[in-house]
């Protein structure tokens, strides 16, 4: 093994022990919609309100993302780990919203109804960096619902917060 490839698993063994909040990633490109789950989220400024995704270029997400289609970041529910594995790639393309209550308009990204949190982002730059994509997303209205008690994901399981 070369170098960079054990500092990569030794990365991977280390983010292991990062807990993150649990997302589903959405958007609406050319009358499909897409979705994907995924941990690599970030809060980026409150000025302007921004929000930061990375997203592996081989995802189906990514194709709306390089056309520069506007994006969703729905944070799931400790009871939504279901649909964090629904799309986390077993299940495909639009069957993907078959579980989940989805909302929103046929031009805008579809929103979770009853998500933790849902974030609906106009995309403002995107740039790619070695496997993926990194979009910034200007958050342009913000949805909560319910009590706080976020899917977390860690050590490769999903969990809860105690």
């Amino acid at each position: 093994m070369n170098a960079d490839n054990e500092l990569g698993a030794a990365l991977r063994d280390g983010l292991r022990r990062l807990a993150k909040a649990v997302v589903v990633i959405t958007s609406r490109h050319e009358g499909a919609r897409f979705a994907m789950a995924a941990t690599a989220v970030s809060e980026l400024s409150m000025d302007p309100p921004s929000l930061l995704i990375c997203v592996n270029r081989t995802a189906s997400l990514s194709a709306p993302l390089s056309a520069g289609a506007d994006f969703c970041v729905n944070i799931l529910h400790s009871d939504q780990a279901d649909l964090a594995i629904a799309c986390s790639g077993q299940v495909k393309g639009e069957a993907r919203f078959a579980s989940g209550r989805w909302i929103g308009a046929d031009a805008e990204p579809p929103w979770l109804e009853d998500a933790q949190a849902s974030f609906a982002c106009r995309q403002e730059q995107a740039l790619d960096y070695g496997t993926h994509r990194i979009v910034i997303g200007r958050v342009e209205a913000v949805r909560l619902h319910g009590e706080i008690d976020p899917l977390v994901y860690v050590d490769g399981r999903y969990a809860r917060v105690a």
